[in-house]
């Protein structure tokens, strides 16, 4: 009797429904799977106004910069859609409101453009005679002053990640030489934030002025006086043509940081790893804004002062009263706001104990360097 070979027509049985089974199995995850994928790269646009139009290219640059890093790192997914000052929401604090309302998801801006509302707002972007550029990053990035901000501003609707920094500011365009204090006296010039402050308690009169309102008003002579930025930007403007005094250095502001502020309720529902690829971006973008400056402002000085301005610095007694007023108004404000009084003594201890390194090892290599290419 033949033996039946069983096995191998089970075999074929078998491989036809484990194929059945597998095709039944594939089917039934693409199905599952597609809708979990969906749902966890959901397809975000945010709008993202900035505290500047879009002709102050050194920070537009970088802000494409971080919409594009998102847009990339998540296929597309996610984008940031930015809007220059005016195309949403007005400049100056209004920025910044937008986001701690929720009216829109984020802003791309400096926080001190609100120290009407609190002068703890100044932390996140500068202050005068404060951090520089390395300083401020220590600070940010490792020195714990960013959960220390973070929970200034969680209160007022925000999460704010640094994305920014314009470095070293100048100290603006006059009509006419300042040499001493009293040369400041009665002086109106232009200038945001707590250096205004500073200035008024040396006599000048602050002005607020809109960026694009700068020049006409410098050229009428409502204003004798205005700062903006670092040279590249400040020479795009002209000021150059209607006030050739440029004035150095920018004490109010030797570092300006520039952060992503995200409303609350949109930060909260972000999705874990949409939290990480901001985090990514803006930090990224933090590294080549600094890059960036540092390589188009001194192209910017020398065009500057090709086209007629005539570069100046300000007097020893004109820093030292300065120096004097600024913390003189810090401990103002620490009795006026209790957010002051709670982040000044962490942020100043690290700035007095943080740059030990740096008058030793920079200040030194960078003093002797200087002089001698000067001679050179």
């Amino acid at each position: 009797m033949k033996k039946l070979n069983c096995s191998a027509s089970l075999g074929k049985a078998g491989v036809s429904r484990r194929g059945l089974i597998g095709g039944a199995v594939a089917a039934s995850a693409s199905t599952i799977a597609a809708p979990a994928i969906a749902q966890a790269n959901p397809p975000l646009k945010w709008r993202m106004p900035m505290f500047v139009p879009r002709t102050v290219d050194s920070v537009v640059v970088s802000a494409n910069d971080l919409t594009r890093r998102v847009s990339e790192a998540t296929d597309g997914k996610f984008q940031l859609q930015s809007f220059a000052v005016g195309e949403i929401v007005p400049g100056g604090p209004s920025v910044l409101d937008a986001a701690e309302s929720g009216s829109v998801e984020c802003a791309y801006t400096m926080s001190y453009y609100s120290v009407g509302k609190d002068p703890a707002y100044a932390f996140g972007s500068t202050l005068p005679f404060g951090f520089n550029t390395r300083g401020q990053a220590a600070w940010l990035f490792k020195g714990g002053g960013l959960e220390l901000l973070n929970e200034f501003y969680n209160k007022r609707g925000t999460h704010s990640l640094p994305c920014g920094n314009s470095t070293a500011q100048m100290g603006g365009f006059f009509r006419r030489e300042i040499n001493s204090v009293d040369d400041l006296k009665g002086v109106k010039m232009r200038i945001p934030g707590l250096g205004g402050n500073v200035l008024a308690k040396l006599g000048v009169v602050p002005q607020q002025i809109a960026p694009g309102d700068i020049y006409p008003a410098l050229e009428r002579g409502t204003i004798d006086a205005a700062e903006w930025a670092g040279p590249h930007d400040d020479f795009k403007f002209g000021f150059h043509k209607v006030a050739k005094f440029y004035y150095a250095p920018g004490w109010w502001e030797p570092q300006a940081t520039v952060m992503l502020f995200v409303n609350n309720s949109h930060w909260q529902e972000l999705p874990r790893h949409y939290k990480a690829v901001l985090e990514a971006a803006c930090t990224a973008t933090y590294a080549t804004h600094v890059a960036h400056c540092d390589t188009i402002n001194s192209p910017g000085l020398r065009n500057i002062v090709a086209a007629g301005g005539q570069l100046r610095f300000f007097s020893q007694q004109i820093m030292n009263a300065a120096y004097d007023a600024t913390f003189q108004l810090f401990e103002e404000l620490k009795a006026r706001s209790p957010e002051f009084a709670r982040i000044y003594p962490i942020w100043k201890k690290f700035l007095d104990e943080n740059e030990l390194y740096f008058r030793v090892g920079e200040a030194s290599y960078d003093n002797f360097v200087y002089s001698k290419r000067v001679r050179g």
